[in-house]
């Protein structure tokens, strides 16, 4: 697994749109407490609301990796921040980033962290030899999300049930499966990094024998009726072998996202397709619990949506966001 060093100083660059920084208010949001300040650029446009600090006043102060927080079109590693990079290596920082583009591929910053002694953590590049699944079941609890398609919460809804998990004072870990999450949590495997072959025993691995009072939040990837990412949802589901999941869902979406004509899951398909999944490996398997984004709703039509949904399918129904996920936690 990916194990990124913490405080972070989160590199914003000379971004022009603030809402390519998603990764960065990702990381402010869920894990305040690796943040230590923010680098930007002349006419960045993005703000985390974190302390501006140059590099050297970042290390002065304990900093201990550089981590980009913002996207470029075409996941690509512009030219411009080269320099700063190589800086942040000079000074003794390790770097880490989940472009599409690695930076150990770039000559000048994989000579500058050889030289120096720093780590490159290209969170979408697979470093490690991975076993091949046991199928074998293991101690502990283990709560996986599930979607109806890509980009309907599943890493939120797997942080904020993480989140009310402590709260309450259970034993809890949040498992991160993409690059973001695992930029967030500093730990973690990137899925779609991973030989398709491995990825079950990757997540195996991620998700080993724990006490019977621990919980497992495996954030979730991808839809099992995707005509492209069916694959590692599945590969999720075998590897971890969950006891508990929850379907996460966007109130009014019809078809998938970037595959026009072909429709989004229904709820009770998911459900189903789950169960008949996963009841081979997780014999006591089961839904706990709706997680849905009811944005596009007034307030009154999303709690009368979620009230709807919860009665038809016999789970409680939440939005993470606008209310929190307290009754699926108190369901388990």
């Amino acid at each position: 697994m990916t194990q990124i060093s913490a405080p972070y100083l989160i590199y914003l660059g000379n971004t022009e749109i603030a809402q390519f920084a998603k990764t960065g208010q990702g990381l402010v949001h869920w894990r305040p407490e690796r943040c230590l300040a923010q680098l930007r650029e002349t006419g960045c446009q993005a703000d985390l609301g974190l302390p501006d600090m140059t590099i050297k006043d970042a290390v002065a102060v304990g900093a201990k990796t550089l981590v980009i927080g913002t996207t470029f079109i075409g996941g690509q590693l512009p030219d411009a921040w080269i320099a700063r990079l190589s800086e942040a290596l000079e000074a003794g920082l390790d770097i880490a980033a989940g472009l599409h583009q690695s930076l150990a591929s770039v000559p000048q910053l994989r000579d500058a962290a050889a030289r120096n002694g720093r780590a490159i953590h290209d969170v979408r590049v697979s470093k490690t030899e991975l076993p091949i699944a046991s199928g074998k079941r293991r101690t502990g609890n283990r709560l996986l999300a599930m979607g109806t398609d890509c980009a309907v919460g599943k890493k939120y809804s797997a942080l904020a049930i993480h989140r009310a998990m402590e709260t309450r004072g259970m034993k809890a870990t949040f498992r991160a499966t993409g690059q973001t999450g695992v930029l967030i949590d500093g730990t973690g495997i990137a899925a779609d990094a991973i030989v398709s072959d491995f990825l079950a025993g990757a997540v195996e691995q991620l998700t080993p024998a724990a006490d019977a009072d621990h919980w497992d939040v495996i954030e979730g990837q991808g839809s099992l009726i995707h005509p492209a990412y069916s694959g590692v949802t599945l590969g999720l589901l075998h590897g971890a072998q969950p006891n508990a999941f929850v379907v996460c869902h966007e109130v009014g979406r019809e078809e998938l996202s970037g595959f026009p004509g072909n429709k989004t899951g229904q709820i009770e398909e998911i459900i189903a397709l789950t169960m008949l999944l996963g009841e081979r490996f997780s014999p006591d398997i089961k839904c706990v619990g709706l997680c849905l984004n009811t944005s596009s709703l007034t307030e009154m039509e999303a709690k009368a949506t979620l009230l709807t949904l919860a009665e038809k399918h016999g789970v409680p129904a939440c939005d993470p966001v606008r209310f929190g996920v307290s009754d699926i936690v108190q369901n388990l």
